[in-house]
């Protein structure tokens, strides 16, 4: 399935040929048919001699309409260019194929219509102007077809010379991301609110779920139409109708946005590339009522230009547009920017960056994702997806790293590691980022939520507080003058145990645990906190943590003033 628009200046027999093409009158509106004059995009499908169908979005050629027409050609495949052999090649003609080609259109030919009121010699002529006008553009070479749509001559050659320009013209890729730029928008009798445009990026079924941007309003697809046709899903590079829950028909402008939550990166400023055509008798800077149409919506934006004041006809540079509301966009969208003060097209290009980081001064934007991540340093993969539609695996944790960085990063943990001290560096006090490039380190190790160098010597071993502990185990002295990192590290350890601001050697305690079960064996009934101290050989301040520590193992339990045997009580041995 493609779409191709029709192109052409006004009254050169546009609406009339996708008539004779297809049966159908794309003049929708009584005031176009009273003036046999198209104002607004007009829509109609006819099946090629193939069997393909194809999907006509007929445009306005007056230049009044101008951004009507622009708003049906953001999302085709080809053209259909219309020049008529009566008038030959006029100011719209030059505009329009100027505004297709700054689309990005490659593909199309041309229809030379009118050929019957014509004599033969002023149809040659036309031939002739129209090779000389598109030479170096995409029609460049372009089969130039012959019709009177009215008495029907031609239109059988036409339509298989479309049915042969779309057999090499490609199709609309999937890319998992639907997004369709709302053209029209209407209420039909008992469905509500429809909306109509040409999807791309990705499929769309009944009761998927959407966003509205820039209002960001969330709906559901009730219903979908192709061609007037039910349809349970419909795949990119389709003309779609979607029936919506969740918003009035009056809420929904054409040059609104549709597209799954979470998949986008909405943006009010992009840098892009500027194409200024050369026609201009004056050279484009940022003064100026600039107007930028994108999708199907025009936009009014303001511009810097990056690097020169000013850009001459005919050349191209680097800007920056703000946008007064924020759209889903990516690197590779394509825009026409005019300037309505002078109501003329100055030029377009391509998005190249949807989240500019550079200040204006120093921005040298291009699509590369190496740039990308190389402005930002640190990126989380999925949003890298997001900012350039492109997936790349994440080099570290879940963010891709530029390597200078990355380098940088490692660098300074190992010299952190070094001037940390015996201990090691303290995880906690380094960020997300360096925490999972730790694990990158093949000369560091983990050791208690510290990391260490891997050939560094356990300053841990032998520890003096130890054999401080020792000497009075079950009445230790305080750790005055212990480094408190190295007492945290011998608690996690469990060579030291702390409780109640206590801290005693492991075998002290369990000598306390040993000791209980003796004074159990000699009266199973209990012993009270007096007898344990006595038998400790220590004071209360001592005793309450150690027996507070026997209970919560279970080595005891409380009842009343006694201790009684826990679940854990060992077996009586020789006393500590």
């Amino acid at each position: 399935m493609h779409v191709v628009a029709t192109a052409g200046h006004v009254d050169h027999g546009k609406s009339t040929l996708v008539k004779g093409l297809t049966g159908t009158d794309p003049d929708r509106f009584a005031e176009e048919k009273a003036r046999g004059l198209t104002i607004d995009l007009g829509f109609a499908v006819t099946t090629l001699p193939s069997g393909a169908t194809l999907s006509l979005v007929d445009v306005p050629g007056h230049v009044r309409f101008i951004k009507n027409m622009l708003a049906g050609v953001g999302a085709v495949d080809a053209c259909l260019f219309v020049v008529a052999a009566t008038e030959g090649w006029k100011p719209q003609s030059e505009e329009h194929l100027r505004i297709l080609e700054l689309l990005g259109v490659r593909h199309g030919l041309v229809a030379l219509t009118k050929i019957g009121p014509a004599d033969p010699d002023l149809v040659e002529l036309a031939r002739l102007e129209i090779e000389e006008q598109v030479a170096g553009t995409f029609l460049d070479g372009a089969p130039v077809i012959g019709v009177d749509a009215p008495s029907g001559v031609g239109l059988d050659d036409l339509r298989s010379a479309i049915d042969e320009m779309l057999a090499s013209t490609p199709t609309a890729e999937d890319h998992g991301r639907p997004r369709l730029w709302v053209d029209r928008a209407f209420a039909a009798k008992g469905a509500g609110t429809v909306v109509t445009g040409t999807l791309t990026g990705g499929s769309l079924r009944v009761d998927d779920e959407l966003e509205l941007h820039p209002r960001g309003v969330k709906v559901r697809v009730r219903a979908l139409q192709n061609h007037y046709s039910e349809r349970d899903e419909l795949p990119p590079g389709s003309r779609c109708a979607l029936n919506l829950v969740g918003v009035a028909h009056d809420e929904v402008v054409r040059g609104d946005v549709l597209v799954k939550p979470g998949q986008w990166h909405l943006t009010t400023v992009v840098d892009a590339s500027l194409q200024v055509l050369g026609r201009l008798d004056h050279p484009v800077s940022r003064r100026g009522a600039h107007v930028a149409y994108l999708g199907a919506g025009e936009h009014p934006v303001r511009m810097r230009i990056l690097g020169p004041d000013a850009l001459d006809p005919g050349s191209q540079g680097s800007v920056r547009l703000f946008l007064p509301e924020a759209l889903p966009l990516l690197p590779g969208d394509r825009f026409v920017l005019r300037e309505s003060g002078r109501a003329e097209t100055v030029g377009g290009g391509e998005v190249l960056d949807v989240d500019p980081r550079e200040r204006a001064s120093r921005a040298r934007p291009d699509r590369s994702v190496d740039r990308v991540v190389r402005e930002r340093g640190w990126v989380d993969a999925d949003e890298l997806f997001l900012l350039t539609g492109t997936n790349r695996d994440p080099d570290v944790g879940r963010w891709v790293v530029d390597p200078g960085v990355l380098k940088a990063t490692l660098d300074r943990l190992r010299d952190a590691i070094r001037t940390a001290g015996p201990m090691g560096l303290d995880l906690a006090a380094l960020d997300d980022h360096e925490r999972e490039a730790a694990g990158l380190l093949d000369d560091a190790a983990f050791e208690g939520g510290r990391l260490v160098m891997a050939d560094a010597a356990d300053p841990l071993a032998d520890h003096p507080f130890l054999d401080v502990l020792a000497t009075t185990p079950f009445a230790p002295p305080a750790p005055d003058g212990v480094d408190r990192a190295e007492l945290r590290e011998l608690v996690r350890r469990g060579q030291v145990v702390e409780q109640d601001g206590i801290f005693f050697a492991a075998p002290a305690v369990e000598a306390a645990a040993r000791l209980a079960a003796r004074l159990l064996a000699g009266d199973p009934g209990g012993f009270t906190v007096s007898t344990f101290r006595e038998a400790a050989g220590n004071t209360r301040k001592h005793a309450m943590p150690l027996l507070a520590l026997l209970d919560g193992t279970g080595v005891t339990r409380r009842r009343g003033d006694v201790r009684i045997a826990g679940p854990r009580l060992p077996s009586t041995g020789t006393e500590a």
